[in-house]
């Protein structure tokens, strides 16, 4: 299953280090993905390095969270689909839970003037985290002048309110058609055999079966609420941004916040920045997020039910859409992996994707910085120093995420305490 000598493990043995992981998977995807790395191809060699960097490239290539996508699959390749269910699952089900609770704890305690100058001093950092974020992708994204176009084209764009959608299904027939990357000729690709096609048929009914298990609890709801209830508006809207974020969770969180920040003020920016600084404290994969965004949209606007409960079946939902699709790539693409991950015209367009996800991230640093630095309209110089400061601490590798994130939050205490 992995070098020479590997051994398959059992299903309870893979069952225990996908709840290890979803534990202690801190540091985003790089952190994540270096742990999936460590524990399971050099600790115990269940699959090989070739195979595990190979997977890596094929998941970076989909939409939604790449190192969950990845725990899916090493998930899928050892036990098939009851393993990958279980490590995908596991991979984000603790940082579900963790929080769900820092959320409702958020609500409760709306009115502590001290949990309000937390935020306060959080939401510089997390202003820089994002600056951060888009220095690293860009730098891995926009790498040739037409790249560079697309980026440019793609922020002016979005600036104007143009639909990311379009945005995104307008680079990726550019880079289909005009971003072919050097190599062999098309003509010279292996030609589908009668096998593959069958495999193909296989595939689609596995996504068929994917799609209905989406549809349902959706339809349910629809029956139970009515479609207009939040927490079926949740479950739509995010399915959508699922199957959009190529990218990873910035992308995604670039999404939500231009419509349920901006256009359906679900939520204001500030609770955004709040909810990406809470998400940053916990394991799992940081489109996680978009959970604290449908907890906090559905307990404010809890329709027939209470509060609570309309924020955690809008948790609920938001969890089912988001994350959903991850297993549906898996279970119908991996075993096409090769294929598609070597066709040079797919590169292109993921290769212009990749420039307005870079677009599509820096418009969302200027929402955030907006809110942040000029939060009445004149500069908030000591928020601006505490940004910078944190910028600078992570581009040196000075503090970690979670020890950046709760020191600015105490800064944000004291300066409240000395007044």
């Amino acid at each position: 299953m992995g070098g020479p000598g590997a051994s398959k493990p059992t299903f309870r043995e893979a069952l225990r280090l996908w709840l290890k992981i979803g534990c202690i998977g801190f540091g985003g995807p790089s952190g994540q993905i270096a742990i999936l790395q460590s524990e399971v191809v050099e600790k115990r060699g269940w699959v090989g390095e070739e195979e595990f960097l190979r997977a890596l490239q094929f998941c970076m290539f989909l939409p939604g969270p790449e190192a969950q996508q990845l725990a899916t699959y090493l998930g899928w390749r050892l036990h098939g689909i009851r393993g990958g269910i279980a490590a995908g699952i596991l991979f984000f089900l603790p940082a579900a839970f963790l929080l769900w609770g820092l959320s409702l704890l958020y609500v409760m305690g709306n009115d502590s003037p001290l949990l309000h100058a937390f935020f306060d001093g959080l939401k510089p950092a997390v202003v820089a985290i994002v600056v951060s974020a888009l220095w690293r992708i860009g730098r891995r994204t926009v790498t040739s002048p037409a790249l560079a176009l697309i980026a440019g084209a793609s922020f002016l764009l979005l600036c104007f309110h143009a639909s990311y959608p379009l945005v995104v299904i307008g680079a990726a027939v550019i880079g289909f058609f005009c971003l072919k990357p050097p190599g062999k000729p098309e003509s010279h690709c292996e030609k589908p055999r009668q096998s593959d096609d069958a495999s193909w048929s296989a595939s689609l009914g596995v996504g068929f079966v994917i799609l209905l298990l989406w549809f349902v609890p959706l339809a349910l709801l629809v029956l139970w609420l009515g479609f207009h209830a939040l927490p079926v508006q949740v479950g739509i809207f995010f399915g959508k941004v699922a199957v959009l974020s190529f990218g990873g969770a910035y992308a995604a969180l670039s999404y939500v916040t231009l419509h349920a920040s901006g256009d359906w003020r679900w939520i204001t920016s500030g609770e955004m920045l709040d909810g990406l600084g809470l998400a940053e404290t916990t394991p799992g994969p940081l489109l996680i997020a978009l959970q604290f965004v449908a907890f906090l949209a559905c307990y404010k606007v809890p329709g027939v039910l209470s509060p609570l409960l309309s924020a955690t079946l809008g948790s609920l939902a938001a969890l089912w859409s988001l994350f959903l699709p991850s297993f549906l790539w898996i279970f119908s693409l991996a075993p096409h992996m090769g294929r598609i991950a070597g066709n040079r015209r797919v590169a292109g367009s993921l290769s212009a994707i990749g420039a307005v996800v870079t677009a599509v991230i820096a418009t969302l640093m200027l929402w955030f910085a907006h809110g942040v630095f000029l939060p009445h309209g004149s500069i908030a110089l000591g928020s601006l120093g505490v940004a910078f400061m944190a910028f600078l601490l992570l581009q040196f590798k000075r503090a970690g995420i979670i020890s950046l994130i709760v020191g600015c939050g105490l800064i944000g205490v004291v300066i409240r305490m000395v007044g």
